[in-house]
């Protein structure tokens, strides 16, 4: 049993001031802390927004994303020097860079990557210049160099140490001109996940990440995910996706893994969740996903 340790991260210099930023809030609000019986362990406040694309990169707030990307692998990496478990609460989907980079300065990690999109755009093919729509293609290092090779360490994953699961945006990507995926970065999309169900997906993608030879594996969250009609608090929506019982049973299996070494949480947006009943639902979700990891309350 490890004590999990929250760390608010409410970036939003890969998408916009939306309202993303706010999730950490809201989820604190919601009883998270409490929920999962774990401490705070700090807020990493990001740079100014600035809503003009960088014409070196065509990314938003390139330069900004990058040194914040440092300045939350250094919280995280403090947080895992002292044997805990971090739970990182975005924010945009950015903030995954920060989190592998603090494992990027350890060793060879792998990434199970939960999102109902996958996130693989080039700044070409992304109409706005959002790194939130990107930051799987920058973290196996296809992207500006600014963003690819943070403090020279050149990509934070590679492909073989990836899994990419539930995702539903195919046809959309395609149409918009996304990079594919490349063949050695294992896809569990959507349709893949309900042919064999949602645990024995997981189990899958959870033993091919641990067959690798990388020292362990980040557990990254994007609620869109989960089915539109249950989570419609997001700024993408797409038709279909997971149950709260599918992703919760996806969450038990991978984070009960040794080899599990964090969580993030992004893209959940509560002005798009006015009553708080998301929100609630959602940390509900995370206390059942993360039983595996926490020890039993002492009463």
């Amino acid at each position: 049993m490890q004590e999990l340790a929250i760390i608010e991260a409410p970036s939003v210099l890969g998408l916009r001031p939306s309202g993303v930023q706010d999730l950490p809030a809201a989820l604190l609000k919601a009883g998270l802390p409490s929920a999962l019986g774990g401490v705070r362990a700090g807020r990493v406040e990001p740079p100014a927004y600035d809503p003009a694309r960088d014409t070196g990169t065509g990314v938003l707030n390139a330069p900004a994303l990058a040194r914040y990307s440092s300045r939350l692998a250094d919280t995280v990496g403090a947080v895992l020097d002292t044997g805990r478990f971090p739970v990182v609460l975005g924010g945009d989907c950015t903030i995954l860079l920060g989190n592998l980079l603090a494992l990027r300065r350890r060793t060879r990690h792998g990434l199970l990557f939960l999102d109902g999109h996958t996130d693989f755009y080039q700044p070409s093919a992304e109409p706005n210049g959002e790194a939130a729509s990107m930051e799987l293609a920058l973290a196996t290092g296809r992207g500006p160099r600014l963003l690819t090779d943070l403090e020279g360490r050149g990509p934070l994953l590679r492909d073989e140490d990836v899994v990419a699961f539930g995702f539903r945006d195919a046809e959309e990507s395609a149409r918009a001109g996304m990079q594919p995926l490349p063949p050695r970065l294992h896809a569990i999309d959507l349709d893949g996940v309900r042919a064999v169900g949602a645990a024995t997906a997981a189990r899958q993608a959870v033993d091919r990440l641990a067959a690798g030879t990388a020292a362990g594996f980040w557990v990254h969250l994007d609620v869109d995910v989960l089915d539109d009609a249950i989570m419609p608090a997001v700024d993408y929506r797409l038709p279909g996706g997971l149950t709260w019982e599918e992703l919760e049973s996806v969450l038990r299996t991978a984070l009960a893994d040794a080899r599990a070494v964090g969580l993030d949480v992004t893209i959940f947006n509560p002005r798009l969740d006015p009553d708080g009943a998301i929100a609630a639902r959602l940390v509900e979700c995370l206390r059942r996903g993360l039983s595996a990891r926490t020890a039993p309350r002492r009463t």
